[in-house]
């Protein structure tokens, strides 16, 4: 009887360890009954949201709270909002400029302030401006600022999401976009480690083969994050296969070669490694999800991110359980992972969610926001007359 009880006990501590290594998605803007039941079932780490879950701050607040209540404790509340592009909360709130708009602002006013100190401004105020606008919604965390360089190899895929074509230019804008989260309490995450700089290919759809050499990606695609490696509570690492490298094809997020080699031991990075959405087809072309997480956690993540498919979302789960079951060294593996993510959620994620906004305060941000978009707008056509 005895050992029956301890089996059961480590079955459930080892499930529970699984579900500690996901964030997951969800289908609306309300929990259904059957997502309430298998999230009950795989306590994730976290939840992430898209602009088909968000229709207005009350709503969203509700089913972050509604969603986390089943999750783990101090759970992740992440959105994608860089600015942009790519700004799930554009429709309920107002249009955040890119990275790469105030970023070339930015660099204008160092210009004509030169000796004058004060750099970053305008990166430090965007930065701020996203930290409250998630949070006016619910959210901890905002997966930005982007640290990949603005490459000619990938401006059709990447757009105006990238701040600038070199690393310091980059650098700079992510030190003053993270200063701005700090300051009102918001997680980010760097993305996309190593780097899609080079890449013609969206691993949204298919695995990049990005040909930049070992020395190159050191020196310039992997410099921002050796520079603000203490400043990134979390990096999300990209389905993308660097065959120049010791990485060789297989995906950095399914890498040991990138994420405990490079990041981990020569970079010295100790915050979380996040994975971009396990759904794209730059992994999922290039293994089915079940060897896809295992091989992950193996190789060195700490977080995997699946969107979308719940379907998905419960293969992964239970193929890190399966895999525990069969391997004791994965199993100590996956406890050890889960209880180093546990304490580093505690560390970043701890806080409840922030008071709602009245109705005045959010028309201020509001306003502060389009007010925020003129002068990024005006910066922009400036430039464009002094260029043509």
């Amino acid at each position: 009887m005895a050992a029956t009880v301890q089996n059961e006990g480590a079955m459930t501590s080892l499930r529970r360890a699984a579900g500690e290594l996901l964030v997951v998605g969800l289908g609306g803007t309300e929990l259904t009954g059957l997502e309430r039941a298998w999230l009950k079932l795989v306590r994730p780490a976290g939840i992430i949201l898209f602009k088909r879950n968000i229709s207005d701050a009350r709503q969203t607040r509700a089913l972050l709270s509604n969603a986390t209540a089943i999750t783990t404790p101090n759970a992740l509340r992440c959105v994608d909002l860089e600015g942009g592009s790519v700004d799930r909360l554009r429709d309920a709130l107002a249009p955040m400029p890119s990275a790469q708009a105030v970023a070339n602002c930015d660099a204008r006013n160092h210009q004509s302030r030169k000796g004058q100190g004060a750099r970053n401004t305008l990166a430090t105020e965007h930065g701020a401006l996203v930290a409250q606008a998630v949070k006016a919604f619910g959210f901890n965390t905002t997966l930005a600022p982007v640290l990949d360089l603005g490459l000619p190899d990938s401006a059709r895929v990447m757009g105006t999401r990238t701040a600038a074509p070199s690393a310091k230019g980059v650098t700079d804008y992510a030190e003053g976009f993270l200063a701005g989260l700090t300051a009102y309490g918001v997680v980010g995450c760097a993305k996309h480690f190593p780097g899609l700089g080079g890449g013609t290919l969206d691993s949204h759809l298919e695995t990049p083969a990005i040909l930049r050499n070992s020395d190159e990606i050191w020196r310039e695609d992997l410099a921002p994050y050796r520079n603000l490696r203490d400043l990134l509570p979390m990096v999300m690492v990209n389905h993308a296969a660097y065959p120049a490298t010791l990485g060789k094809s297989i995906p950095a997020s399914v890498s040991h070669y990138w994420m405990t080699t490079v990041l981990r031991k020569r970079i010295g990075y100790k915050g979380i490694l996040f994975s971009d959405d396990l759904e794209m087809g730059g992994i999922l072309k290039f293994m089915p999800i079940e060897e896809a997480v295992v091989s992950a956690v193996r190789a060195g993540m700490d977080l995997m991110e699946i969107c979308h498919s719940p379907e998905l979302i419960l293969r992964a789960y239970e193929a890190l359980v399966s895999e525990a079951e069969k391997s004791t060294s994965f199993a100590a593996l996956l406890a050890a992972r889960a209880k180093r993510n546990a304490r580093l959620r505690a560390k970043w994620f701890s806080a409840p969610i922030s008071p709602q906004l009245s109705n005045r305060q959010f028309e201020a941000l509001r306003a502060t926001i389009l007010r925020f978009g003129v002068t990024i707008a005006t910066c922009q056509s400036t430039q464009e007359a002094q260029w043509s």
